[in-house]
């Protein structure tokens, strides 16, 4: 591992940590705004895994040489997915103010973590392998994405955090397994 990824996960790892201990303080600190709610409502729907999974794979295709890596981001999203997933139901810990979410037919209303920040930052290390012009867009969209989750008061900032990690680590797995394994390469579905 390259020692700018080693310091980049030691870095989200004491965050996360941190991030523990002023949750609570955050979301009391939140100064609620209609606009806002407005402008952060229309971010965290445009942030949900199907909407980011569409415009990657659209920005994909929109350039035949970079067709071979739809399969590892998809791979990647369905991967960090089903993480979050089971890691919701492994720590089972409530929404700030008892939020109810219907997700996935009212089966997964916990908080920790998001999913919302696993899918927007899932897609991070696959654009700055292919699209290093779109990374810093993608990192400030992950980061607003990420922001309107707290700001609803629908998720703790560790919640978003370890998603952000996640989704991250997730990414970068399957970047690997391509790079050395080439599994991916096998699957001519995108390829001329």
């Amino acid at each position: 591992m390259k020692t700018k990824n080693i310091v980049l996960y030691s870095a989200g790892i004491i965050f996360l940590i941190i991030s523990f201990f002023v949750d609570k303080l955050i979301l009391v600190s939140m100064r609620r705004n209609p606009v806002l709610d407005y402008a952060f409502g229309a971010v965290t729907n445009f942030g949900s895994v199907v909407i980011v999974l569409i415009i990657m794979t659209s920005l994909f295709l929109w350039q035949e040489r970079k067709r071979e890596w739809i399969p590892v981001l998809w791979a990647s999203f369905f991967a960090s997915t089903l993480l979050c997933l089971v890691l919701k139901f492994l720590v089972e810990r409530a929404r700030p103010y008892d939020v109810i979410i219907l997700y996935f037919a009212g089966i997964v209303n916990y908080s920790f973590p998001s999913l919302h920040a696993t899918a927007s930052f899932t897609a991070i290390p696959i654009l700055d392998l292919e699209f290093p012009k779109f990374k810093w867009f993608w990192i400030a969209f992950a980061a607003v994405v990420a922001f309107s989750r707290i700001y609803l008061s629908v998720h703790f900032l560790s919640d978003v955090v370890a998603g952000a990690l996640l989704g991250f680590a997730t990414a970068h797995f399957f970047i690997y397994m391509e790079k050395e394994l080439r599994i991916f390469r096998k699957i001519k579905l995108f390829r001329r």
